[in-house]
């Protein structure tokens, strides 16, 4: 007796359900986020990160995951980048605009997030703020208002200020520091309209801090102004400490410093929060959206903090107007 021939249309419908169970039995990629950093805290902005992409629904060892590297000295950037790249992340994240231009070397593929850069266009991360182009973007803390700010808030807490030395990076690992090369010709030409006169300090080994104190001593500097300058940013306990010990009161460049020990700061601030920004910018990548897509976010917003336990130290007293304007100020 002969079989009866099954219809091809049902070994069609068998094929394709065995398909469909083998293909649930498969465990589901989890995205991997890759994060380059080299600040002095790591964990906690790693946490701060998590934190942020929780509230959009990932969860670490649920549908997402880490790989982190922290770069103890400039000249370690682009091999942890590579790294990440050979882990194949989905995302990097980068912490500074240094970071980001060595993952950007590492990869024109994998989209890149930068939590935060100096003059992105001028330093070639991206065509332009409004169109990025390639595979990075992210949030761009520069702003040509800056400097002239670091110079009338000093000006405010020294009456009589007139010598100011400034700690700069002109050269990162061999390479020419856009940023600091912006910043500095802001800052000249904010200077010159305020009366006053500039030291470089140029830092180019982490070990250089003691003797550009020392020569800014004998300029006879009254205040101290850090440009944004990966070698002081890894350093900024050290730093303040230092400024403490000569008795120079310091505009800072980054917040971290002031919490650090240093004086002042007078820097961006993201409404939300800026790992939050940075939440939505992989949310967006992770669902589809080309990082060209996505234009870099400027700040539109600027904090003064003030430290007092550092003013006491240099035997300085803010005087009550700066204060209250202060939009945060340590004991």
């Amino acid at each position: 007796m002969k079989r009866a021939a099954v219809p091809s249309i049902l070994v069609a419908v068998i094929l394709l359900a065995f398909a469909v169970i083998a293909e649930a039995q498969q465990p589901k990629r989890v995205p991997r986020i890759g994060y380059l950093t080299d600040s002095m805290r790591p964990q906690s902005d790693v946490e701060a990160l998590q934190s942020a992409l929780r509230k959009l629904g990932y969860v670490e060892g649920q549908n997402i995951a880490f790989a982190l590297r922290f770069a103890e000295k400039p000249e370690q950037y682009a091999a942890l980048a590579a790294e990440l790249v050979g882990l194949k992340v989905d995302v990097i994240v980068a912490r500074t605009g240094f970071v980001t231009m060595a993952a950007k070397h590492a990869t024109k593929i994998i989209p890149i997030v930068m939590v935060t850069s100096g003059d992105a266009v001028q330093q070639g991360i991206v065509a332009s703020l409004a169109h990025p182009g390639g595979n990075v973007t992210g949030l761009t803390a520069i702003s040509p208002d800056l400097t002239r700010k670091w110079l009338e808030l000093l000006k405010e807490v020294v009456p009589k200020l007139a010598r100011v030395a400034v700690l700069r990076c002109p050269m990162v690992a061999g390479q020419p520091n856009v940023v600091d090369q912006f910043q500095w010709r802001e800052l000249q030409g904010a200077a010159e309209v305020l009366g006053m006169q500039l030291q470089s300090l140029e830092v180019r080994h982490p070990g250089d801090f003691k003797a550009l104190f020392a020569a800014a001593v004998r300029e006879r500097a009254e205040a101290l102004i850090t440009l944004d300058c990966v070698y002081t940013n890894m350093a900024q306990t050290e730093v303040a400490a230092l400024a403490a010990t000569h008795r120079l009161p310091g505009m800072y460049f980054y917040r971290a410093a002031v919490e650090a020990g240093g004086l002042m700061s007078y820097a961006a601030v993201w409404g939300g929060g800026q790992w939050n920004r940075v939440a939505v910018y992989v949310d967006k990548i992770l669902k589809g959206t080309k990082p060209a897509d996505l234009p870099v976010e400027q700040p539109l917003q600027f904090e003064f903090i003030i430290n007092l336990k550092a003013a006491k130290q240099i035997g300085l007293t803010i005087p009550p107007n700066v204060l209250a304007r202060a939009d945060k100020v340590l004991k």
